[in-house]
């Protein structure tokens, strides 16, 4: 049994100090390390030791030049790099966004866009997202579900919004134990892990994907020489 803390990464998209948006993220972070370090007796038998979930938060906003630069000249700066390496080293995810146009912020979807498609395979998230009015409380669901099923993560049932008047309704206090607690149990299940070491050469990968992990490609074939401006055979 792997007794390493598992590692929760929170990524969010809010643009303000503080902000609605970072704030429903660490809500649902602190939740889930409560329940990590709940009582063995209501645990299953392969969880690793209690007190075990450590935190660490990717702001956006502190980074948006360097996704601008990757998107227009795919240029990954050390600082982007950084934030790649955290998301990668994952156990969980919380990711957060402001909606904007009825959408998620473009710098939340501009810097899941620039990751490579293998990089989050299998890992659990939750999705958030906070608005001035009720009206987009359907865009976890409908606009960023979407997006993490194409990269091939394990949303957790439960997705998040709040709005204004949500943040005093025990409702939302109720959903955040909800979808922490979904995100706890599918980190103490191992799937993503599994997956990686029993099913990963069954996904179809890019050339230097996964953060330049993947490399299991032959080469020394006639469409690998032709394409590299060589001759068969």
């Amino acid at each position: 049994m792997n007794t390493e803390p598992f590692k929760l990464v929170v990524v969010s998209a809010g643009t303000s100090d503080p902000s609605s948006t970072r704030l429903l993220a660490d809500r649902v972070a602190e939740r889930a390390v409560a329940l990590a370090a709940r009582p063995q007796n209501a645990r299953p038998q392969n969880a690793r030791p209690q007190d075990a979930v450590t935190v660490s938060v990717i702001e956006l906003r502190e980074i948006a030049a360097d996704i601008s630069t990757a998107l227009v000249s795919q240029l990954i700066t050390p600082k982007l790099r950084q934030a790649i390496t955290t998301l990668g080293e994952a156990d969980g995810i919380v990711a957060a966004a402001p909606v904007y146009k009825a959408g998620p912020s473009g710098l939340f979807t501009s810097f899941f866009g620039v990751l490579d498609n293998d990089l989050l395979i299998a890992k659990p998230v939750v999705l958030a997202a906070t608005a001035g009015t009720a009206r987009h409380a359907l865009v976890a669901d409908e606009a960023m579900r979407p997006m993490f099923a194409y990269l091939r993560t394990l949303t957790a049932p439960t997705s998040l919004f709040a709005a204004p008047e949500d943040w005093s309704d025990p409702a939302l206090a109720t959903r955040i134990d909800r979808a922490a607690l979904e995100l706890v149990l599918l980190m103490e299940s191992g799937f993503a892990r599994v997956v990686k070491d029993e099913s990963w050469s069954s996904y179809p990968h890019e050339y230097g994907s996964a953060g330049g992990a993947q490399t299991e490609i032959d080469l020394d074939t006639d469409l690998m020489r032709l394409a590299t401006g060589g001759s068969a055979g």
